[in-house]
């Protein structure tokens, strides 16, 4: 009698340890999950800061060899930074909308 009783009582352990390490797997699953998305957005925030600065360097750049080339003064290194700001400011915002948009159809 204590036999079988024991042998009952082993197989309910081992559907409580299967069913603890399925519950431990999809927990992991689910963590991993969020866990990428986060680093999905973290990524793309770090791109459209790099792109933006990106933009105005690059403005900043061509301001200065205009103004070397042509002894213009600051004159072409404010108009073409202010030009890389607004294409940077430009490039992010368009981004965005289009994340959202993603974000909206499910994606």
């Amino acid at each position: 009698m204590y036999w079988t009783t024991g042998v009952f009582a082993l197989a309910d352990r081992q559907t409580d340890e299967d069913s603890l390490a399925r519950r431990i797997a999809a927990a992991r699953a689910a963590e991993s999950g969020a866990k990428d998305g986060a680093k999905r957005q973290e990524n793309t925030g770090w791109q459209l800061a790099s792109e933006f600065i990106g933009a105005m360097l690059a403005g900043g750049f061509i301001g200065w060899f205009i103004d070397r080339q042509l002894g213009s003064g600051p004159w072409g290194l404010i108009i073409m930074l202010m030009l890389g700001f607004v294409t940077g400011l430009y490039q992010s915002l368009r981004r965005q909308k289009a994340m959202d948009a993603d974000e909206r159809n499910g994606d």
